[in-house]
């Protein structure tokens, strides 16, 4: 799966702070409803032996600088609560953010709990409300897996490498995209704007082939690994609001080591912004009230 080297970890916490529908939900793109937005962040297990007298759970300091810099609070899920407290969760929050990292996408505490979320929110969303969801490298993996029904990834390593996106004809009529300005759109093309640190992905030709992702989902861009597969970068719901990017837009801003690939150039920056930014907006769409 994606290994991210994050450089700071934080969100330590001591306590508690697949199915494929075919119903279509009943609107996109609604207007702004909530100006106090929760974003819910699901945590990992810590596997180092040196953080875990620290807590269980954490989260890499950047996913929370990330939502917080697109206008939303957060709000850390640990994978060890009830199925009715997720429930209650759920209900409270504004949208859900599936991070990147290590763990089996269908096994884990972090697959478990995010199926559970994914079932709230697309039965939410085929009811007429709206819940975001956005996943980035793991997350957006863990996506397929649980629209598809089984895990299709292959693989598709580009480890510290940072690319442009080879953008599809759908990129242009694109949600998330909407609003970009004409020089970044094209600066995606052929500046390395994204940071890969993944192992394995799903390939174009195995997207392509699918019937349940080819339906669920639109392809914005696609890239080539070191291995020569084509693999999907890009993703977006075609009637739900969820979204998946196999590269990290949160490092662009917020993660800095000089022996990794993170880009930080200006245009870079302005990416990590704006989808920050975008996908905030998409949870002032629902009128759940955290506090």
């Amino acid at each position: 799966m994606s290994n991210t080297a994050s450089s700071t970890y934080v969100c330590l916490f001591f306590a508690c702070c697949l199915c494929y529908s075919e119903a279509l939900p009943a609107k996109l793109n609604p207007e702004a409803v909530s100006d106090r937005p929760v974003i819910g962040i699901l945590t990992q297990i810590v596997s180092d032996e040196e953080m875990k007298p620290f807590g269980r759970t954490y989260i890499p300091s950047s996913y929370v600088k990330f939502i917080e810099s697109g206008g939303s609070r957060v709000m850390a899920i640990r994978l060890t609560l009830k199925t009715t407290e997720y429930e209650k969760i759920f209900s409270n929050i504004n949208g859900l953010l599936l991070i990147g990292g290590a763990a089996d996408l269908e096994t884990s505490d972090f697959a478990r709990v995010a199926k559970i979320f994914y079932r709230l929110a697309l039965m939410a969303n085929d009811a007429g409300d709206y819940f975001p969801i956005w996943g980035t490298c793991m997350g957006m993996q863990l996506l397929t897996v649980l629209v598809a029904g089984e895990d299709l990834l292959e693989r598709t390593s580009a480890e510290n490498i940072a690319m442009p996106l080879d953008l599809t004809p759908e990129a242009s009529s694109s949600r998330m995209f909407e609003g970009f300005p004409d020089n970044l759109m094209k600066a995606l093309t052929y500046e390395p704007l994204t940071g890969n640190f993944h192992n394995y992905g799903v390939a174009v030709k195995t997207f392509q082939e699918n019937e349940k992702l080819q339906s669920f989902f639109s392809l914005l861009s696609t890239n080539v690994a070191e291995n020569g597969v084509r693999f999907v970068s890009t993703i977006e719901g075609k009637t739900h609001p969820f979204y998946g990017v196999q590269w990290h837009p949160e490092v662009n801003r917020f993660q800095w080591n000089i022996r990794l690939n993170f880009p930080h150039s200006a245009h870079a920056v302005h990416l990590s912004s704006l989808l920050a930014e975008f996908f905030v907006n998409e949870g002032k769409m629902i009128n759940n009230n955290f506090f």
